[in-house]
This record gives structure tokens, sequence and C-alpha cells, in this order.
């Protein structure tokens, strides 16, 4: 398990200096079913904005 996740969307809620993400529980989907064969086909469905 990554005991670092790391994120560059600063804009995000959960992300915090050093470009490090303090959610919970990070949850990523695939645009092409269950896998995916490149990042492009992915999205980090955990981000909300930050107020």
């Amino acid at each position: 398990m990554a005991k670092d996740v790391k994120c560059e969307v600063n804009n995000c809620k959960f992300w915090a200096e050093g470009n490090r993400c303090h959610a919970d529980i990070i949850y990523v989907v695939s645009h092409t079913g269950h896998s995916a064969a490149t990042e492009e086909e992915t999205d980090c469905q955990t981000f909300e904005p930050s107020v």
C-alpha cells in the first residue's frame, strides 16, 4: 500500500502542501470498463473542489 499519494490538483479539498492527498480513500475509475491501458483512460473520482 502506498504511504504517500501525490496530487497536483491544488483546488481539491483533499490537497495538502507538498502535493499530498489527504483523502481517507482514493477512488480511481477506468473509462474502458474494469481495466485501462493508459493513464488517460482513468480518472480520480475522489476529487472534490475546495470551497
